[in-house]
C-alpha cells in the first residue's frame, strides 16, 4: 500500500485527512511518523507558493508523496492583506485573539468588510511534479467576535448563508463549506485518479532474484 506523507504535525489536521480518505489503497502518515526534518520557511508571494514548497520539499527528504497546504485570510479594504501573511501579521507569537483585534482595528471605519479565506493544496512527488486543488469562501468580517470553535480569525469571519461565524460552526458544518474543506473534498472525489498518478510517479520498486554466476556452487 503505498504512503502519503501530510506535511504537518497538526494531529487534528492528520485526523481530519485520514477520515476524509478512509477506505482507498493508501496509508496517511504525518511529520511525526519520521525524524526530525528541517523546517520548509513559507516565503512565497502566494497560496500557491507555499503549498508547492512544502509539499515538494517534503517528498524530496522522506522519498514519499507529500500532500501540503497553505491558506489564510484575503480582506479587500486592505487589498488582499493579510493573504500569505494571515498567521504571522500581527507577529510571530501572537494570540488567535491579538490577531483578531489587529484585523478590527486595520478594518475600523471601513464599509467595506467582505472577505474571503482562500486555501491551496499541493500533493507532490520526490521528483517534483505535483497536483494543485483551492478552495475559497466568502464571507465578511463582522465587530466583534462570536464563537468558541475553530481558530485564527474565525470569531471574526461572519458566513451569510449560515448566519453565524466561523467559530460559531460545529467541525462537520466548517468542513463542508470551509476553503479547506472544499479543497479536501474535490482531493477525495479525484482520488483514485491521485492514487492513479502516484503510481505513475512513484513506481514499486522492482524485485530481482538472485542469479548464479557461471562456475559458482
Amino acid at each position: 500500500m503505498k504512503i502519503l506523507v501530510i506535511a504537518t504535525r497538526n494531529k487534528g489536521k492528520t485526523a481530519e485527512i485520514r477520515d476524509l480518505l478512509r477506505g482507498f489503497p493508501i496509508t496517511i502518515k504525518n511529520l511525526d511518523d519520521f525524524g526530525p526534518i528541517p523546517e520548509v520557511e513559507e516565503d512565497g508571494d502566494t497560496f500557491d507558493d507555499n503549498a508547492y514548497k512544502k509539499a515538494s520539499f517534503t517528498a524530496r527528504v522522506l522519498g514519499y508523496p507529500a500532500l501540503a497546504d497553505d491558506s489564510g485570510l484575503v480582506v479587500d479594504a486592505l487589498d488582499g492583506a493579510p493573504g500569505v501573511h494571515s498567521a504571522r501579521w500581527a507577529g510571530p507569537d501572537a494570540t488567535d485573539e491579538q490577531r483578531c483585534n489587529k484585523l478590527l482595528a486595520a478594518l475600523k471605519g471601513q464599509a467595506n468588510r467582505k472577505a474571503a479565506f482562500q486555501c491551496v493544496i499541493s500533493i507532490a512527488v520526490p521528483t517534483g511534479p505535483a497536483l494543485t486543488y483551492e478552495g475559497r469562501c466568502e464571507g465578511v468580517i463582522q465587530d466583534t467576535p462570536a464563537g468558541s470553535n475553530g481558530f485564527g480569525y474565525d470569531p471574526v469571519f461572519f458566513y451569510p448563508p449560515l448566519n453565524k461565524t466561523f467559530a460559531q460552526l460545529s467541525m462537520a458544518e466548517k468542513s463542508r463549506i470551509s476553503h479547506r474543506g472544499k479543497a479536501l473534498h474535490e482531493i477525495r472525489d479525484e482520488f483514485d485518479e491521485i492514487v492513479k498518478w502516484i503510481g505513475q510517479h512513484m513506481p514499486e520498486p522492482e524485485i530481482i532474484g538472485c542469479q548464479s554466476q557461471p562456475g559458482s556452487s
